[in-house]
Formats: C-alpha cells, sequence, structure tokens
C-alpha cells in the first residue's frame, strides 16, 4: 500500500510564496518522475512540473521562472516551490509519481490566491 501526502496549501496574497510538499510511504523499492498537477474550479486537471530520478524537470509554460520543483529521494518527498503566486494559480494541486509498475495520487491541496 502507498500512500501521498500533501501538505503547504493555503491562501495566499496575489505576488507571495508558498511551498508544497507531498510525502509518499508504504512499500517503495524506487520512484521514477515525481510531479505536480492542479485542477482549477471548471477546468481539466493540468501539468504543473515533473521531476525525473535524475533530477531533470519540465514546466507548465504558465509557471516556468515562478515554480520550481524538487525532490529528496531519501525522504521520498517531492516539493513545490511557487513564488510570485497569480490568482489565475488557485487550485487544488495534486501530486502524484510514478513507480514503474503504478502511479499514484495524492488528495489534493486546496491553494488560494487573492488579488
Amino acid at each position: 500500500q502507498v500512500e501521498l501526502v500533501e501538505s503547504g496549501g493555503g491562501l495566499v496574497q496575489s505576488g507571495g510564496s508558498l511551498r508544497l510538499s507531498c510525502a509518499a510511504s508504504g512499500i517503495i523499492s524506487s520512484i521514477n518522475d515525481m510531479g505536480w498537477h492542479r485542477q482549477a474550479p471548471g477546468k481539466q486537471r493540468e501539468l504543473v512540473a515533473t521531476i525525473t530520478s535524475r533530477g531533470f524537470t519540465n514546466y507548465a509554460d504558465s509557471v516556468k521562472g515562478r515554480f520550481s520543483i524538487s525532490r529528496d529521494n531519501v525522504k521520498k518527498t517531492v516539493y513545490l516551490q511557487m513564488n510570485s503566486l497569480k490568482p489565475e494559480d488557485t487550485a487544488v494541486y495534486y501530486c502524484n509519481v510514478d513507480l514503474g509498475s503504478q502511479g499514484y495520487w495524492g488528495p489534493g491541496t486546496q491553494v488560494t490566491v487573492s488579488s
């Protein structure tokens, strides 16, 4: 059984910062890609950022230069540092991990950016 627990969401003013964390627990031998997606009300879930096991990163154009993804393989945790937040970043943020045989999603954490 694998469980993902997200934390760090909340309410922030436009221009502010938040840091999301997602810790994986359970029977895990190795983790391939880790990433963050988000879903705003009335919209489809979209990719925010991913990071490979070797540390290669990929970002959505809308967050490039403002968000930074990182991971700690010992702690089995992925982070998303979000700076210069905008109201359009408001969404539920979901982490996901690829264990090779199967992918897992966290329950989501709400991020709300007020103007």
